[in-house]
């Protein structure tokens, strides 16, 4: 069968400094998304203006201050990576001139930003705001921080961070939101959504196995994803599972036709959400508190 696509789905890291990872709308062949990790050192400064795109700031570890043209923020209680606490989030609306500061020896951020003609207010979430939920059961259980989730005030971005213990399937069963689906309502069953997948593994030698495929399986690939790889979803179900022995971390930016995550799971699996016994000890893996320890 023919394959229905000409782009890669695995982006590996661009360097050890600077902008190590990066994604644009052209590399996924798609509308809106594009997606950056950097480092920084202390002192380094970030000018940028977000022109006509909004932009969602997720600290991976570190700290930083912000000033723009529309506020000042500061982080106190970072992280020291993924795995030790919860992100600090800030949102910034298109033609915001601003100055992203690292305050610590290293600093590690990553952003996700889109095209918007449309206008809102700068929001600064810390780790004790961001919701937690522990989705799945078995070796299926995962747990998925909201860091500008459903129903924040911006027009297109929604990003979560997602955290898979050893050996356990996350994004599972598999989901799908590449067409716009509503009801009699109007209410969206289904948004059409690009979506990137960034990876942190616990171990240097760890990994992650993604499968991305349609239901037809004109695109049916799989990618061995490492730390600071980014998986590309233009389209399709794209399960994952963390390789035994390694915790795994992927943060996800997603935009598109609506600022939702509704999807569509596959039904050839539907009937593994009933079968769950049990819960995983090992989650949560991060919590709020977990920041306090790194002031």
């Amino acid at each position: 069968m023919k394959k229905d696509h000409k782009y890669p789905l695995l982006a590996k890291s661009i360097g050890s400094e600077g902008i190590y990872q990066s994604v644009t709308k052209v590399d996924g062949s798609w509308e809106f998304l594009n997606f950056e990790a950097r480092l920084m050192q202390k002192g380094e400064v970030w000018e940028c203006n977000t022109g006509d795109h909004e932009y969602a700031i997720v600290l991976l570890s570190g700290n930083f201050s912000v000033k723009s043209d529309k506020g000042e923020w500061q982080t106190i209680n970072g992280r020291k990576d993924v795995f030790s606490g919860i992100a600090h989030t800030l949102y910034l609306p298109r033609n915001t001139q601003f100055e992203l500061i690292a305050n610590s020896e290293i600093l590690d951020i990553a952003y996700g930003w889109c095209e918007t003609d449309q206008d809102f207010e700068p929001f600064f979430k810390t780790p004790v705001q961001v919701e937690i939920e522990i989705r799945g059961g078995d070796n299926a259980a995962r747990q998925i921080n909201s860091l500008v989730g459903p129903g924040s005030s911006c027009h297109r971005l929604v990003a979560v961070e997602v955290y898979t213990p050893s050996g356990n399937w996350s994004s599972f069963p598999a989901h799908k939101h590449d067409e716009r689906k509503v009801d009699e309502k109007g209410d969206v069953l289904e948004a059409r959504l690009e979506e990137t997948y960034f990876y942190k593994i616990d171990k240097k030698q760890g990994y992650a196995i993604q499968q991305v495929y349609t239901a037809d399986r004109s695109l049916d690939e799989i990618a061995v994803a490492r730390n600071n790889d980014v998986v590309l979803v233009p389209k399709g179900y794209h399960p994952v599972v963390a390789g035994h022995g390694y915790n795994v971390y992927y943060l996800n930016f997603l935009t598109g036709s609506d600022q939702s995550l509704a999807n569509t799971p596959d039904p050839d699996h539907t009937w593994i959400f009933d079968s769950w016994k049990g819960k995983d000890p090992r989650i949560p893996m991060v919590t709020a508190q977990m920041n306090d320890h790194h002031e």
